[in-house]
């Protein structure tokens, strides 16, 4: 599946690059700078689905330790955290021109960097820790706590207000001409393709190491290999 879904999402990319910069109109009061968003929002999203792959992985490995669960649960957290970088660098690009500086304490902000942090302190004790059982658990805790706050982030706007705007839903400005919509609609797919191939690859290979670290051990028990278990 990694090698469709990797073509696919090389040329939805590239499609959102065209209608973007060649088919959306610049937007009258922003300009250029408004391009951002065909990727801003798009990578939010994609670290959505990162973040729900992480839950879901968590919580199934709570239910039945297995290689593959934990796997799923630790390529979801690597997937949030690189759109969410994405998000975090792009935003500011975006304010800086929207609203003069390039950071506020806004809610939607905020709560976002926070979530991305709990993600990264997942990566971190997956890396530092130690692949133990208790190890694994903790890191589950983890991705269930980050996914706790994706709520709080889609509903930081309406519930604490902010300056963060709405585009897209209830009150938001909109996209007022079809090739600004095409342009959106194109990235958003071209995200989602992209986060589900990055996902695919990072659990294959979180499965064949354990794979590979389960038949050094029954290697070194067997008396095939000469070297002793840690």
């Amino acid at each position: 599946m990694f090698l469709p879904l990797l073509a696919l999402s090389t040329l939805l990319i590239v499609a959102t690059i065209w209608a973007a910069f060649v088919r959306a109109p610049v937007e009258a009061t922003m300009g250029i700078v408004q391009k951002i968003f065909y990727f801003h929002v798009p990578s939010a999203y994609a670290m959505y689905i990162g973040a729900t792959a992480c839950f879901l992985g968590s919580v199934a490995y709570l239910l039945k330790p297995t290689d593959a669960r934990d796997a799923f649960a630790h390529a979801g957290a690597d997937v949030a955290i690189v759109f969410g970088a994405i998000v975090l660098v792009t935003g500011p690009l975006w304010a800086a021109k929207s609203w003069g500086y390039f950071w506020t304490w806004d809610p939607r902000i905020t709560t976002s960097m926070l979530s991305w942090l709990i993600y990264v302190a997942y990566n971190v004790l997956r890396s530092f820790s130690g692949d133990g059982p208790g190890e694994r658990r903790f890191a589950a805790a983890l991705g269930i706590l980050g996914a706790a706050t994706l709520p709080i982030i889609h509903y930081s706007v309406q519930k604490w207000g902010g300056q963060h705007p709405v585009v897209v839903g209830n009150g938001g400005g909109g996209l007022k001409h079809p090739e600004m919509k095409l342009a959106f609609a194109l990235g958003m797919i071209a995200f989602t393709f992209f986060s589900l191939a990055l996902l695919w690859v990072r659990a294959r290979l979180d499965i064949v190491k354990s794979r590979l670290a389960r038949a050094e051990e029954d290697a070194i028990d067997l008396g095939l290999d000469d070297r002793t278990e840690a």
